[in-house]
């Protein structure tokens, strides 16, 4: 076989999600086909990429330098294919970018900016406003598929957690049931819409008290949370605050998914992986402030012991 950029994208895929079937999904395609893929390209390439861990994969230091090469292939395409279409046009491309998870926008703006620093980025001020491309939180079962106008790819999926405040009676219990909490007064950010969406529809929760959506962004409401007005659902990568406890809920009965989605006609595919891995990089720094979802993620995914 010869390297072509699809198998490129694929390497790129699978280091940014960390994972064969996450990359799998990410690119539209089935595991078993993505694991052979996979295994085609370190046998022409004569060494492995990536080596297998409990909770999916990491690039080898082979791998690593495979991973550079390729992304900059990539990005000098994708480059490449911005000048063929600007032509002679400004070089400053402004990108409209759509967000309803607002924690990953610093870190995917700064590297995609280090990546493409030509890359100009505004936020739509109004939900009705068109964009380009946009990071979003929903369900896994939610039915968003790619269109032939609007693509789609799975940055990562990930449980609901439940935060609590330090003195709560739950507190020394390492995961809590939904039913135990029925009776806590929710507070929720408006802008958790998914995080909403996913305890509504879970036959799991069922509060007995009514779900507030409070004007205010997560950082606040945990504030509240810590004050003792009450308990809230947050994405497992949410960073702990001062005075709370971010606790995995028992049988984990919710889950939401981080979607990259870009107008097709807006964003070639070279610079949607520069934004899907800008993205992903972020999540990963974000994910790296939560002990919580790693001590969960080491406890759920701990290989047997061999006999």
């Amino acid at each position: 076989m010869e390297l072509e950029l699809r198998h490129l994208r694929v390497l790129c895929a699978i280091a940014d999600t960390g994972s064969v079937g996450r990359a799998a999904a990410a690119i539209g395609a089935s595991q078993p086909a993505t694991s052979t893929q996979l295994r085609r390209i370190e046998r022409h390439l004569g060494a492995i990429v990536f080596e297998r861990t409990a909770t999916g994969v990491v690039p080898t230091t082979f791998g690593a330098e495979v991973l550079a090469a390729a992304r900059e292939v990539l990005s000098r395409v994708d480059r490449l294919g911005d000048a063929v279409a600007a032509n002679g046009a400004s070089p400053h491309r402004e990108l409209r970018l759509a967000t309803d998870c607002p924690a990953l926008l610093p870190g995917t703006l700064a590297r995609a900016r280090q990546l493409r620093p030509e890359l100009r980025f505004s936020l739509p001020t109004a939900p009705d406003e068109p964009f380009d491309l946009a990071l979003v939180l929903d369900r896994p079962d939610s039915g968003l598929r790619p269109t032939p106008a609007l693509a789609a790819r799975v940055l990562t999926t990930e449980p609901v957690f439940v935060a609590l405040p330090a003195t709560h009676p739950l507190r020394h219990h390492a995961e809590p049931a939904l039913a135990d909490l029925a009776a806590e007064s929710w507070l929720l950010p408006v802008s958790d819409g998914a995080v909403l969406r996913a305890a509504r529809d879970s036959a799991a929760f069922a509060p007995a008290a009514a779900v507030r959506q409070l004007p205010y962004g997560r950082r606040e409401v945990l504030d509240l949370v810590a004050a003792g007005l009450g308990a809230t659902l947050v994405p497992a990568s949410t960073p702990p605050a001062p005075g709370t406890l971010i606790k995995p809920l028992l049988g984990s009965p919710l889950w939401l998914r981080y979607v990259l989605l870009w107008r097709r006609a807006a964003l070639g595919p070279a610079l949607a992986d520069t934004v899907f891995g800008a993205a992903t990089a972020a999540y990963r720094e974000l994910a790296a402030e939560a002990p919580h979802l790693h001590a969960w993620a080491s406890r759920t995914f701990r290989p047997p012991r061999a006999r």
